[in-house]
């Protein structure tokens, strides 16, 4: 067996279907492109179709199986109708990936129900309900993948975590009570935790160059993350390498986490 053969056999997601929200941008965006190119058919959801379109046709440009459904998750029946859209179109994913998020963090005495509700349904209650809708199936077929992406403040407060720290530490703890209930059927489920990334989602954040300067100082590498440095730790989990990796967060964050 060539090396080659070795490592494809380890990490090629050929015949897999991928379902990945917030594809269209940011991390999301460069899981979606990742998965493609090592041979998922790759579904994205998220609600710009303008960007959707865009990274559909990258995907494709670079000969991927790829299609796009526009939705707005913040709704549960926006969350339904979206998961049987995109069921419809390749068929019933192997890999779920949920990195759609909303990130608003008004001081802990200013954060109001309205704010506390979207986070948790955007956050929190679509991740849950795509995990029923499509988990138990992977189960029954007996391969299944399960990612979330979180947040550093799921971890430690800073930067006015508020509702979106808590949203994301739950997700992590819905990781865990996923694994418990599919793993002993091939279903892993497990998170990933970004640092600080130049993404839409920081866009607050991401225009002081002073605090963007402060956070690389916080890394271990000097620098702050890409969308693209998730594209092996998303394939690995992916795929048949990690099948013996579950209910774990795993942080890509340059070290920003131990330093």
């Amino acid at each position: 067996m060539s090396s080659r053969e070795y490592l494809s056999g380890l990490f090629s997601l050929d015949g897999r279907i991928a379902l990945v929200t917030g594809g269209s941008s940011g991390i999301g965006r460069g899981i979606a492109l990742a998965l493609g190119r090592a041979g998922a058919s790759v579904v994205i959801v998220a609600r710009r179709e303008a960007e959707l379109a865009e990274t559909v046709s990258e995907l494709t440009g670079h000969g991927c199986r790829a299609a796009w459904v526009s939705a707005d998750l913040a709704t549960r029946e926006g969350v339904r109708t979206a998961a049987e859209r995109a069921a419809g179109i390749f068929g019933e994913p192997d890999i779920l990936v949920n990195s759609a998020g909303i990130n608003l963090r008004p001081p802990m005495s200013e954060l109001g129900e309205d704010v506390w509700d979207t986070t948790m349904a955007v956050n929190l209650d679509a991740p849950f309900l795509l995990g029923q809708r499509f988990g138990p199936g992977m189960a029954q077929r007996g391969f299944g993948r399960i990612i979330h992406i979180t947040s550093q403040q799921a971890h430690r407060a800073f930067v006015q975590s508020g509702a979106y720290g808590v949203s994301k530490g739950a997700l992590e703890s819905l990781a865990r009570s996923q694994a418990e209930a599919w793993s002993p059927h091939g279903v892993t489920c497990n998170t990933l935790v970004p640092g600080f990334v130049m993404t839409p989602l920081n866009a607050r954040l991401s225009a002081d160059p002073a605090k963007v300067a402060a956070l690389a100082d916080r890394t271990l590498t000097g620098r702050n993350g890409l969308a693209e440095d998730f594209a092996g730790a998303a394939v690995f989990l992916a795929s048949a390498a990690s099948g013996y990796v579950t209910g774990q967060t795993l942080f890509v964050d340059g070290g920003f986490s131990v330093h």
